[in-house]
């Protein structure tokens, strides 16, 4: 076996993310309020569409805007739409001492254009990775396999070669369904321990 490169999911792993903050700063300049909109953002097919890369940016802006009363501009609304995030300190030390260790590393997200924009201008460690695969680039979302398909292009890697750190269960299993070797995301200390097991860290 070559050396195995390592894969992590972005939201819930690296960084933790609230929509709430977001539905509260919207809600201010639109006509519904913070609890409705945030039903809204969760219930609507619109997220879905813009992190699948079937919207725009300004697509998306225009029609949320539409559909909420929104008063402001894009750039007002991508503000408070991508000033979520805060980091997970544990993962983003787990993921300096693989890179120090001299493993590769990725990152694999349903996502969209807003937030890595902010994750990348916000967050140092973002930077610190051999490649990166969001849904909203490659046109499917986890745990669809063409974004899998995507990974396995870019590593040039299969199998027990991926090894692949994520918080949602159903993209854990889409990913060991292809054979890699997949972690479901609990904590960083229960992460640690079973790239401990698979042999990539020391116990």
């Amino acid at each position: 076996m070559s050396s195995p490169v390592i894969i992590f999911d972005l939201g819930k792993v690296l960084v933790d993310f609230d929509y709430t903050i977001a539905a509260q700063k919207v809600a201010a300049r639109s006509a519904k309020a913070p609890g409705d909109l945030h039903a809204f953002l969760g219930s609507s097919p619109l997220l879905v569409q813009y992190e699948s890369g079937e919207l725009t940016r300004l697509q998306f802006y225009e029609l949320i805007r539409a559909a909420i009363g929104f008063q402001g501009d894009l750039k007002e609304f991508g503000a408070y739409f991508a000033e979520i995030f805060t980091e997970i300190p544990g993962t983003i030390a787990l993921h300096r001492e693989l890179r120090e260790r001299g493993f590769k590393t990725y990152i694999f997200s349903n996502t969209n254009d807003l937030a890595i924009e902010h994750v990348r201008n916000d967050f140092p460690f973002f930077a610190h990775f051999d490649g990166y695969i969001f849904s909203y680039e490659v046109g499917g979302m986890k745990p669809q396999p063409k974004i899998y398909e995507a990974m396995e292009a870019m590593t040039g890697k299969r199998g027990a070669n991926l090894i692949y750190i994520d918080d949602r269960a159903e993209n854990v299993a889409a990913g060991a369904a292809r054979g890699w070797r997949a972690i479901l995301h609990e904590s960083p200390e229960k992460t640690r321990a079973a790239l401990a097991g698979f042999g990539i860290l020391p116990n």
